[in-house]
């Protein structure tokens, strides 16, 4: 099993905004007053096309789609939340917690994976969930060991601790889950996503270990991370909101790992933690700052990694 992938999946966004139905509890979207939507989502399609840019200069595969005017879909440039693909060929599909993020899901985005020489075997289906209001939201909610095997998840309005037991019966990963909080007006609320907080890669783990109030559940995600020989960078709740839980370590040329984030992501960490990082790999950055304020999200919520077989 491999924890990194050479390829992936990528939306080209064709009317990106701050998707209202999203924000109810992802605290980390902001409106734009200043701008025009024809703005928005053309500096978002800039930020865009400049990430994939710099992704193929260090060797990356990035599959790029663009996404259609058949429905209004103003997150489908976030694809890691409805699917996620695995290396015995099996896909992945999430139910999500607002409606129109569900029109994301599209078919025609397999037969395209599959007309580039990749090879679907089965594919697991939990989108029934959404019509009892059950919600767990593919890569965002899941941060998947795959070389351990095991799936943390922190719980929230869109990782239902029921459904994600299910999917590690399904997948044949061990569950490690926990709550994660950040402060909103004073109070703690849970982090919509796992991976907004954490990250895993190879070697290393970058997490926000002050974000899980739960004495006891800190302690059992410690101990797992450890006795998988992972090094663990810990960053701020400050620096979660800078997004910079939100980074995935990707191979480029060579199989040379690189750990992938957004430039605020990395202007936000302290030296001794850059230092940390790149002992374990290079370090790879690009501005997002349009799609992190209306999107609430970031580099690794872009990327849908591919790990299917070839054909």
């Amino acid at each position: 099993m491999q924890q990194t992938t050479n390829t992936i999946l990528m939306i080209r966004p064709i009317a990106f905004r701050m998707n209202e139905q999203t924000a109810v509890n992802n605290y980390y979207q902001k409106v734009l007053d200043n701008l025009l939507p024809d703005t928005v989502n053309a500096k978002a399609q800039l930020e865009f096309d400049n990430y994939v840019e710099k992704l193929r200069a260090i060797g990356v595969n990035v599959v790029v789609v663009s996404d259609t005017n058949e429905y209004d879909t103003p997150d489908s440039i976030f694809p890691n939340n409805w699917i996620s693909f695995h290396e015995n060929g099996t896909v992945g599909l999430y139910p999500m917690f607002a409606e129109n993020r569900r029109l994301e899901r599209r078919e025609d985005i397999l037969v395209q994976l599959e007309s580039q020489g990749f090879s679907i075997d089965t594919i697991i289906d939990y989108t029934s969930a959404e019509e009892e209001e059950v919600f767990l939201e593919g890569t965002g909610s899941l941060l998947l060991d795959r070389v351990n095997k095991k799936a943390y998840c922190a719980l929230s309005p869109r990782a239902d601790e029921e459904l994600f037991i299910e999917f590690c019966e399904d997948f044949d990963y061990f569950p490690v889950v926990f709550t994660a909080n950040q402060t909103v007006d004073g109070k703690r609320e849970a982090i919509y996503h796992t991976n907004v907080m954490m990250c895993l890669a190879e070697t290393f783990a970058v997490i926000c270990l002050d974000s899980i109030d739960d004495k006891k559940e800190r302690k059992n995600v410690i101990k797992h991370l450890k006795e998988d020989g992972k090094e663990i960078i810990a960053i701020t709740e400050e620096q979660v909101n800078n997004f910079a839980g939100n980074m995935l370590q990707v191979k480029g040329d060579n199989d040379k790992r690189y750990l992938i984030m957004s430039q605020a992501a990395y202007e936000s960490l302290l030296p001794t933690q850059i230092k940390s990082i790149e002992a374990h790999c290079e370090i790879m950055s690009s501005s997002l700052d349009t799609i992190e304020a209306c999107g609430g999200g970031s580099a690794r919520c872009m990327m849908a990694e591919v790990f299917l077989p070839r054909k």
